[in-house]
C-alpha cells in the first residue's frame, strides 16, 4: 500500500493499526470549487489526491486522505502565519466545530471513498495557552491550526463526539473496514 501523504500523524495511525506501506507524496493542487459544500471538500481533495497516483497504480494500493475543520460552515484551513493561527483558535475557544477527513482508497480496478465527521468541544482557551501552544507546538501544518494530539487538544478539548483518529487525520476504523469489504484484507 502507498499512503500519499507526509503527515507523520496518518503515519502512526496505520504504523500503530499494524499496516505495512510506503510513502509517496506527489504534488497535488488543494483547490476546490467555491460553490462546493463545505462537507464534500475533504473527499473532493482526498480523490484529487489519490488520481495523481493513477499511473502508480498497477500493482498498488494508494491511500490518500484530507482533513478540513468546519465551524458554521465555514472551513478553517492550515493557517498562513501565526496571527492567522492565533484567529482560528480563538474562533474555536468555548465553540463546538466538526473536522471531517475524506478518503481515497484507489487501486488500478478501483476506487473507494467516504468522510467521516467528530464533533469536537473546546472549552474557553485563555489568551496564555493559545501563545504558548503557538510557540512551543508551531502548528502551522495543521488544519485549524491544531493537533488534537498536542498540548492545546489535550487541555482544551473537553469532549469529541466521533473518532478521536478522524479528528487526528485518519479514520482508521473506516479504513478497516474499507479494506475488510473490498477484500484486501481478510478476517478470521
Amino acid at each position: 500500500m502507498i499512503l500519499g501523504s507526509n503527515s507523520p500523524r496518518r503515519q502512526q495511525i496505520l504504523r500503530d493499526a499494524g499496516f505495512s506501506f510506503q510513502v509517496q507524496v506527489l504534488p497535488t493542487e488543494e483547490d476546490f470549487p467555491e460553490d462546493m459544500p463545505s462537507q464534500d471538500v475533504p473527499v473532493f481533495l482526498a480523490l484529487k489526491k489519490a488520481e495523481a497516483f493513477r499511473s502508480l497504480l498497477e500493482n498498488n494500493l494508494v491511500l490518500t486522505a484530507d482533513t478540513v475543520v468546519r465551524i458554521n460552515e465555514k472551513i478553517l484551513n492550515k493557517p498562513i502565519d501565526a496571527a492567522d493561527a492565533w484567529r482560528m483558535l480563538r474562533l474555536l475557544s468555548g465553540q463546538t466545530h466538526e473536522v471531517t477527513t475524506g478518503v481515497c482508497l484507489m487501486s488500478a480496478e478501483q476506487t473507494w471513498s467516504f468522510a467521516d465527521t467528530a464533533r469536537v468541544h473546546f472549552r474557553e482557551l485563555t489568551e496564555w495557552e493559545i501563545d504558548y501552544y503557538l510557540e512551543a507546538c508551531r502548528p502551522f501544518d495543521k488544519a485549524g491550526a491544531y493537533g488534537v494530539q498536542d498540548f492545546i487538544g489535550m487541555v482544551g478539548i473537553d469532549r469529541i463526539e466521533g473518532s478521536y483518529f478522524t479528528v487526528m487525520g485518519l479514520p482508521i476504523h473506516r479504513v478497516y473496514a474499507q479494506l475488510v469489504e473490498a477484500g484486501f484484507l481478510q478476517t478470521v
